[in-house]
């Protein structure tokens, strides 16, 4: 009760720090609409501006308030509001799949469904991910944003072996031998040919890129024993950096790519940015880096990958739906994506055009792979709608632990993670 009061504390304040073009008040009396967006980390994040001049340069008769409810409780904050009557949101962000989860149990945001069907609004835009997001035969949110797994590669350590760049048709069987053939060297100035963050989505998301299982499923967790054997394998022969080192001592997935001590690292599409910020800045070696697709099962289509999304809700409260639609519609659709694009970051709906300004980012590779790594055919979700998800991640993170460190076999590890996720899921 009393972190519930504390959060609820920190909402009200929070509703007192409007930003939104001045933060003026709702003129609705002279037929201007003011459409009110609860937010997190509005100060630090420049595409929510991107996105509401993009609007409102085309909706003259519109304004956005922006109302930052904070990132460390965002979706309990928010969801203190909309629960209360009282709240005043027009259009919500929604943060993570388990507080989309919540909303929508708490019956708190807007089928989206006939919205978009009335207005023949094509979802299969978005690769797959409303599908994802659905209940039923109902949504409701739509992405705006996503973060996809690609693989980074080092040009300058691949020309110097005079070893081929990895491409973006790339099996699991090549990307292992690539990655044994990239390794070399010992001590500091050692060359690993790969490189797995301490995250379990860094192994165990390779074996849902077949579209056959979720990791919610429980039960038989076997399809991730050959990647869990290929990255043991990998880790027993020194072509990648030992787990329970890298966890240990806190190593993080930036500084080994930058200092050139790893010649290929999985990692999510954000880590482009950081990139090209880090070598304008002249703070890291890796200045001469590419992108490719992720490697993908015999029979999986290229460009099959995994990611997490930012997405857009109307609360039930609203009385501007409309209005709150149209919005949505903007933010999520092409225009969106666009604005969205020209400030580095990756939109949920993508297409030539769109990808086209991302490769135009100064610091971006100019070579044409790195270019083509940007079209997805597929993405699925790291963690699926599910009741239970934030139960199961810790049981996912805790075999995985035990697997990568040697205190379970992967046939025994595998073996307890879906026992203790049934359990999860039975209760």
């Amino acid at each position: 009760m009393k972190k519930a009061l504390a959060v609820l504390l920190i909402a009200l304040v929070a509703m007192t720090s409007v930003f939104a073009n001045g933060g003026a008040e709702d003129t609705s009396a002279d037929g201007t609409t003011t459409l009110t967006w609860a937010v997190w980390d509005y100060a630090t994040t420049p595409y929510y501006d991107a996105l509401i001049n993009a609007y409102e340069a085309s909706h003259p008769g519109v304004n956005v308030e922006v109302i930052d409810l904070g990132s460390a409780d965002y979706q309990t904050a928010l969801q203190i509001q909309l629960s209360g009557g009282g709240s005043e949101f027009d259009v919500v962000a929604v943060k993570d799949i388990p507080g989309y989860n919540n909303l929508v149990k708490a019956g708190l945001l807007v089928d989206l469904a006939p919205l978009a069907e009335a207005d023949g609004l094509d979802t299969s835009v978005y690769g797959g991910i409303v599908e994802q997001v659905s209940v039923g035969d109902s949504f409701y949110e739509l992405p705006f944003r996503s973060d996809f797994w690609v693989v980074f590669y080092n040009k300058d350590l691949f020309d110097a072996a005079g070893v081929p760049y990895p491409t973006n048709d790339m099996t699991f069987e090549e990307y292992d031998a690539l990655a044994r053939q990239m390794t070399s060297g010992s001590g500091a100035s050692k060359v690993y040919g790969a490189h797995y963050h301490t995250w379990r989505s860094a192994i165990q998301l390779f074996g849902i890129l077949d579209g056959k299982h979720q990791i919610t499923d429980g039960g038989d967790y076997s399809y991730l024993k050959p990647y869990y054997e290929m990255a043991l394998s990998q880790q027993a022969d020194g072509v990648v950096q030992d787990y329970a080192t890298l966890k240990t001592s806190n190593i993080h997935y930036s500084g080994v790519f930058y200092n050139e001590s790893v010649a290929m690292e999985n990692m999510g599409s954000w880590f482009i940015a950081t990139l090209i910020a880090q070598t304008e800045a002249g703070a890291n070696d890796a200045e001469n880096w590419g992108i490719v697709k992720y490697p993908h099962a015999e029979g999986v289509e290229p460009g099959t990958t995994l990611g997490t999304i930012t997405a857009l809700a109307i609360p039930t409260g609203t009385d501007q739906q409309d209005a709150a639609w149209d919005f949505v519609k903007f933010v999520c659709g092409e225009e969106g994506a666009e604005a969205l694009a020209g400030t580095g970051n990756f939109p949920a709906l993508t297409n030539d055009a769109i990808n086209e300004i991302i490769a135009s980012t100064p610091g971006f590779p100019q070579d044409e792979q790195s270019k083509e790594a940007l079209n997805v055919a597929q993405l699925y979700l790291e963690m699926p709608l599910h009741d239970k998800s934030a139960e199961i991640e810790v049981v996912l993170n805790e075999y995985h632990d035990q697997i990568m460190t040697g205190n379970m076999s992967v046939d025994e590890g595998l073996a307890e993670m879906g026992r203790r996720v049934d359990e999860v899921l039975a209760n």
